[in-house]
């Protein structure tokens, strides 16, 4: 069976992505998860996990932070919330949550972003718990091939939205506003981007919160066209990262990939739909923003 898996930027919008056919809504609150949509409070987390129980639906909670210190020391209490609530899994990528993990009935998928690249990392962590794991975005799809032969856990991979290429706990906009004397804001809803000395049309997204600053590649994901053989390699656990992508404009593209996840299922898709299906979702995708299938179609021995 296929999963859909989406995020959520309020309760309104994970009440419509479960109508418009998402199996799995992704939360969470910012002081643990990296670069969500909205940052939801424990009355709505609860709120939100009971809807989608009521639905036969999932909900995966966003606990992938890097966890310094200072937020190593929170984290046994939202554990202790979480296993209270019961989500259906935690998205874990530092190794100390991992580890307080042992004390709670909690599920986890290993989530390690860049880090994610072999089927023996995943391996390694399915022995130490891991339900599952988020696949690295730089993996191109002639290496997936190969991985997915020797993995026995589902492998997340994303086939919508933003991809984080660099991130640093460091404010490095803030840093760069006080040293030119300006008074700017750095958050994501500022839309700022930062371009290649030499490539002018070059749009690389950058934000900072607690976590430190973000940096997103050139284009956002797309791979509508590529989900038939996505499914038929094995990979069916399918995640839309609605990031820069508010509002409606997301329901409707998780929408569309609903449908393709039917048509494939019902062994109706062909490469018309993927076409079709290509064109609604430039559609409804923000202006200004391109798309590419990223590492998808790239030779690995290309990579540097």
């Amino acid at each position: 069976m296929i999963e859909l898996i989406a995020t959520a930027e309020s309760m309104a919008q994970a009440e419509e992505l479960l109508a418009a056919g998402v199996d799995t809504l992704y939360i969470g609150e910012e002081t643990f998860g990296l670069r969500l949509p909205h940052s939801f409070s424990r009355e709505e987390q609860q709120a939100v996990i009971e809807m989608a129980h009521a639905q036969g639906k999932k909900v995966n909670i966003a606990v992938n932070g890097i966890m310094h210190p200072d937020k190593m020391k929170l984290v046994p209490e939202y554990l202790a919330f979480l296993a209270e609530v019961k989500p259906d899994h935690l998205v874990v990528g530092d190794t100390g949550v991992i580890y307080l993990l042992q004390e709670y009935d909690l599920s986890y998928i290993y989530d390690a972003e860049t880090l994610v690249t072999n089927a023996r990392q995943i391996n390694f962590w399915q022995k130490k718990g891991a339900v599952g794991a988020v696949l690295a975005r730089e993996v191109p799809f002639e290496e997936m091939q190969s991985l997915s032969q020797h993995v026995t856990v589902p492998v997340e991979v994303l086939v919508y939205g933003a991809t984080c290429i660099h991130q640093s706990k460091r404010p490095l906009l803030d840093n760069y506003f006080n040293y030119t004397k300006q008074t700017e804001s750095a958050t994501k809803e500022r839309g700022l981007f930062i371009s290649e000395p030499k490539k002018a049309e070059t749009h690389y997204s950058i934000y900072e919160d607690q976590h430190g600053t973000h940096i997103f590649a050139d284009n956002d994901l797309n791979l509508i066209k590529e989900l038939l053989e996505l499914n038929q390699t094995g990979y069916q656990t399918w995640k839309l990262d609605g990031l820069f992508t508010p509002g409606a404009d997301f329901i409707a593209i998780a929408k569309i990939f609903a449908s393709a996840k039917a048509a494939i299922e019902a062994n109706t898709w062909d490469e018309t739909a993927a076409i079709n299906a290509q064109q609604e979702i430039q559609k409804y995708h923000p202006v200004g923003r391109g798309m590419d299938t990223g590492f998808y179609h790239l030779d690995p021995t290309a990579i540097k």
